[in-house]
């Protein structure tokens, strides 16, 4: 499998994995402390997890992955370490390890 969709997909799924759990993170420590980051990783998330839905619709146009595919990686996008799992599973199937299910 070579499709530029999926690799878009996989290159964004960890950094918006780790954006997350660092966001997660930082809203503890807001309400906890004084430091607060959220003003700024906030939007930082915002955009990779936009850019990974927009990826993750393409993807799935492009390489017709049936629904249990389909939804299993937009609901990887909103679970801490999910996105890294994501980038791991997408890694496989690019390389040919992982038969990628198709409808």
């Amino acid at each position: 499998m070579n499709s530029s969709a999926v690799h878009r997909l996989r290159l964004v799924s960890a950094p918006e994995g780790i954006s997350f759990i660092l966001l997660l993170i930082c809203t503890a420590l807001k309400y906890t402390t004084s430091f607060n980051a959220v003003p700024v990783l906030g939007p930082v998330h915002g955009t990779l997890f936009i850019l990974y839905v927009v990826f993750w619709i393409q993807a799935w146009q492009t390489q017709k992955w049936d629904a249990k595919r389909g939804v299993l990686l937009f609901v990887l996008s909103v679970l801490p370490f999910g996105g890294i799992y994501a980038e791991r599973t997408l890694a496989q199937e690019e390389r040919g390890e992982l038969r990628p299910a198709t409808a």
